[in-house]
């Protein structure tokens, strides 16, 4: 697990960390300015519970970092651009007069406000934050290392379940070549009830043909005994 010193030392760690931003809101309430995505250097300042100039020292200090995670330097049209957009949304809000900067305007994001919590050492509010980041990957591996032990059960399982299959393979086998055996045995075995069947058709015409020769035999010997009794 990395430690507070490691994650102010190491800009490596540090990365992995910058999707983080809800850490903020969970030590302390940040304070936007009207649009709800920027903050001024003075609103970051009051946040971390230092002063302006001790954040200017820092974003000097690590302006490549922190320019990497969203920090802006606004200056000339784009300062004014940016002034405009923030007086219609502050005359509507604060029902005030915005603050604006004379030559230029450094503006920071929850991004870049938590890249400065994990490099701000002197102040308890940034420590709170690296506090609650190191606490919540500490908690995240110890789901993983739970996980990572129902998944070894899991396959522990399964591989019983491979054993039985293995030894349940054979008998399969086998009852199959038996059942194909019976298969056949069905097969030959409706061969000849057809073939009886057909015979038993045949004995059944010639019963009627012998009933019938039966039936003109009877015929003729009533006739006879008919002339023998007239003589």
């Amino acid at each position: 697990m990395p430690t507070e010193v490691a994650l102010l030392e190491s800009h490596a760690l540090r990365s992995e960390q910058m999707g983080r931003v809800e850490a903020l809101d969970k030590v302390k309430s940040l304070v936007m300015l009207p649009d709800g995505i920027h903050l001024r250097t003075e609103e970051v300042a009051r946040y971390f519970e230092v002063s302006t100039a001790a954040v200017r020292r820092l974003t000097d200090r690590h302006q490549q970092e922190l320019s990497s995670n969203e920090m802006r330097l606004l200056r000339g049209a784009e300062l004014q651009s940016f002034h405009s957009d923030m007086l219609s949304l502050w005359a509507v809000e604060e029902l005030g007069s915005y603050p604006q900067a004379a030559t230029r305007l450094r503006l920071f994001t929850r991004r870049t406000v938590l890249n400065i919590a994990m490099l701000l050492r002197d102040s308890d509010i940034a420590r709170s934050v690296r506090t609650h980041l190191l606490d919540a990957e500490e908690d995240l591996r110890a789901s993983y290392v739970s996980l990572e032990r129902r998944v070894t059960r899991i396959e522990g399982c399964l591989a019983g379940v491979g054993s039985a299959l293995q030894e349940l393979g054979p008998v399969l086998g086998r009852m199959s070549q038996r059942l194909d055996v019976i298969d056949r045995k069905a097969d030959v075995t409706h061969q000849v009830i057809g073939a009886l069947s057909v015979r038993l058709t045949d004995v059944s015409q010639d019963v009627v043909r012998l009933d019938a020769r039966l039936g003109e035999l009877a015929r003729l010997l009533r006739e006879v005994g008919g002339v023998k009794r007239a003589g």
